[in-house]
């Protein structure tokens, strides 16, 4: 059985909040705010300087832990991106758009989940519909206009109740409708580069993966 990923330690390791516990992140319960210096370190000190790999990589460690994806997923979002970078005009928002609108950071964005591990485990315990069809797939891309609901009879479970309150005084971004009453959702334009806040440089994510 792998070994659970301790989150609080990833934001560490690249010196960055990457705010991916929820609420814990914004509370002085964070661990970036009681330790923040890498793992194995006492204090905040580095030696040495960064390498340009050492730069590339973090940022790259950065932006795949943002969105909470395995390296495999990340590097075929990446090269696919690169394989097209001479016909779209923005890769590294063609980048974001992609990783956008996967279904388990939608949910997130949405308010229907506290983090996107917490909406990943959702979705593959069958919490949601996309066009009132079932869906257990997490980085399933979901389209303009496409529909995401909460099936009905998951609307009594302890963890909705707990996001009930705090989804009252939600602000999804402008690109996402989103219905509090009826715990419903849609894409109504493209995401933005702005409204994703991305912790990364991705021209370095890019180079990373160019050599």
């Amino acid at each position: 059985m792998s070994k659970k990923k301790n989150l609080c330690t990833v934001c560490r390791r690249v010196s960055q909040k990457l705010f991916l516990k929820g609420e814990k992140c914004v509370s002085p319960k964070c661990s970036m705010i009681k330790k923040p210096y890498a793992p194995g370190m006492k204090s905040k000190k580095r030696r040495g300087g960064i390498s340009d790999y050492k730069k590339e990589l973090m940022e790259k460690q950065k932006m795949k832990e943002f969105y909470g994806i395995s390296e495999k997923q990340f590097k075929s979002y990446v090269k696919a991106v690169l394989k097209r970078r001479g016909k779209v005009e923005d890769a590294a928002l063609e980048l974001v758009k992609k990783l956008e609108k996967r279904l388990d950071n939608i949910i997130f964005r949405l308010g229907f989940a506290s983090s996107r591990a917490q909406s990943r485990q959702l979705i593959s315990h069958g919490y949601f519909l996309i066009n009132k069809r079932p869906v257990n797939i997490s980085s399933r891309q979901i389209k303009k206009n496409d529909l995401i609901s909460l099936k009905e009879r998951k609307k009594e479970k302890p963890i909705f109740k707990e996001i009930v309150s705090t989804l009252k005084k939600k602000e999804c971004p402008s690109w996402l409708k989103l219905d509090k009453e009826m715990f419903c959702g849609e894409i109504i334009a493209e995401p933005s580069f702005e409204s994703a806040g991305i912790p990364a440089e991705i021209s370095s994510v890019f180079e990373f993966y160019s050599k």
